[in-house]
């Protein structure tokens, strides 16, 4: 099976921007350090500072379950609906190409 790619788009409830931003950026590193991740990249878009997006790319599917149950995002989905307007927007892929090389 190829690679896996999730693409998770969060949008702030008023006033909750900042502490969005800060809730995200603090998965990114424990998230890294999983057995599997190939990356995880979190994004704020430019023409609406609420708006928030991970990428993230992850070995196999079994990988990707066990970031699901890991503690720090149990903890930021048990966080999230005081942070996030509506439901998280996660979309998931499956890469057809071969992954670039640099």
């Amino acid at each position: 099976m190829s690679q896996l790619t999730n693409l998770a788009f969060f949008r702030a409830r008023r006033r909750q921007t900042e502490a969005l931003g800060a809730a995200l950026a603090a998965l990114v590193e424990p998230t890294r350090g999983e057995a599997g991740c190939l990356n995880y990249d979190l994004h704020q878009s430019l023409e609406n500072a609420e708006i928030w997006f991970v990428y993230e790319n992850w070995r196999s599917m079994q990988d990707l379950d066990s970031h699901m149950k890991s503690v720090h995002l149990r903890a930021f989905l048990t966080a999230a609906p005081t942070l996030v307007e509506g439901d998280i927007d996660l979309r998931r892929f499956t890469m057809i190409s071969t992954p670039a090389t640099r």
